[in-house]
């Protein structure tokens, strides 16, 4: 299996309503591209204040690399994706991805 992590540097006037929104459109790929997992997405909440300026994030959990590639090829995740650069600072430099294989 494999952790997709996406952490977001969103622009300040970007509204906690609207990341709301796009977080929420990643939901219904799930019924989409087969091999998706459970999906995580918020605000930082971490005690520890670190985040370095990326206080919004996500996972998704693939069970193959090939349900990974199938979910990033999908026009739903690149209408997502266009948003997520948008709304980031700086636009693609304010996106974080980290893909990790587990299990």
């Amino acid at each position: 299996m494999i952790r997709h992590i996406v952490l977001v540097k969103f622009r300040p006037e970007v509204t906690e309503a609207e990341i709301a929104a796009v977080f929420a459109d990643l939901e219904p790929i799930r019924a989409l591209v087969p091999g998706i997992g459970p999906i995580v997405a918020g605000r930082s909440e971490s005690p520890e204040k670190i985040e370095r300026g990326y206080r919004h994030g996500f996972t998704i959990d693939f069970d193959t690399w090939e349900a990974l590639a199938a979910y990033q090829e999908h026009p739903a995740h690149k209408a997502v994706g266009a948003r997520l650069v948008a709304g980031a600072v700086g636009g693609i430099d304010g996106i974080c991805v980290l893909d990790i294989p587990f299990g």
